[in-house]
């Protein structure tokens, strides 16, 4: 059975409310819904095992917390309109299976994982994630394309610790999409041969 995984996506200036046209001009929430897909999809099918979360830090109302959870997630497809309309519909405050949309702080649900989770914050300075024994509920998290606050990063590290996928720069997208990549792969080594990478 795969384990569970999650990722965490602080988005800067990420609309907080319904009132956009597209995603790029919405305090790059494309970048959101690229991180979205590389997240909870994998060819023809959803990632059951994954929940997706986004703090949106833009206008009107900071902080927002978006929860996807892949187990409950339906009537989606992976195109950046199907997201647009999806965003703009819970951001207005209406349902769609397995997205929750709350006033929550990032700091709250750090706390909230009270240490059954192993956190690994992405870095290019970070321990090399070759390195890394992600343990059974890995938490990983990215900035988006400006990056992580200091503050934000000061606080996680206080549960966690920084990984690195390399000196290379990777979309924030790309890194998710690597991370799934080596999760599938330890945890295929560890069914199929019962022990470590």
């Amino acid at each position: 059975m795969s384990f569970i995984r999650e990722f965490i996506l602080y988005s800067r200036k990420g609309r907080t409310d319904a009132s956009f046209l597209n995603l790029r001009d919405a305090g790059r929430l494309d970048v959101v819904q690229e991180c979205i897909v590389a997240s909870l999809f994998l060819s023809h099918g959803i990632r059951r095992n994954t929940v997706f979360h986004a703090f949106l830090g833009g206008p009107p109302s900071p902080p927002l917390h978006l929860r996807i959870d892949g187990a409950f997630l339906r009537d989606v497809r992976t195109d950046q309109l199907t997201w647009g309309k999806i965003l703009r519909k819970v951001l207005s405050g209406k349902p769609h299976p397995g997205i929750t949309v709350e006033k929550r702080s990032f700091e709250s649900l750090l706390k909230a994982f009270s240490g059954n989770v192993n956190v690994f914050v992405l870095e290019e300075d970070g321990k090399n994630v070759f390195e890394v024994d992600f343990g059974e509920h890995p938490v990983f998290v990215l900035g988006d394309h400006i990056g992580l606050p200091k503050k934000v990063e000061k606080f996680a590290l206080r549960y966690g610790e920084k990984i690195s996928l390399g000196k290379q720069p990777y979309l924030a997208a790309t890194c998710i999409t690597i991370l799934n990549y080596l999760l599938d792969h330890f945890e295929l080594f560890k069914e199929t041969k019962g022990g470590k990478v």
